[in-house]
């Protein structure tokens, strides 16, 4: 059981215009994972249009030495973690996606 402060629970059933809270609760974390979610799949974009191929392209080649880029350069090095960490917070996002939570809002 999750307790909040009655100001935080009118603030949250007015910005979501919900009467009940735990509703509007729902309501905000699915949001917040839909946006966290289009930001990410945003910067994939990026990097994949950067790199001219997909994370799973670019690890595999990185790691086989075929990148025409030196694999072990800043730039690769710096793209490649934020790239990895785009691709597993996204994947972790879609999985609390999967536990159903869209149906309670």
């Amino acid at each position: 059981m999750v307790t909040v402060s009655p100001r935080l629970g009118e603030f949250l059933t007015k910005a979501t215009q919900t009467p009940d809270l735990e509703t509007a609760l729902w309501k905000v974390l699915s949001e917040y994972v839909e946006l966290k979610s289009k930001a990410l799949r945003e910067q994939i974009a990026q990097f994949e249009q950067k790199w001219g191929m997909s994370f799973e392209e670019f690890s595999r080649r990185c790691q086989e030495g075929t990148l025409q880029t030196d694999p072990y350069s800043w730039e690769v090095e710096q793209d490649s973690w934020a790239w990895e960490k785009a691709v597993t917070l996204l994947r972790h996002y879609e999985t609390l996606r999967s536990y159903g939570y869209q149906g309670l809002c």
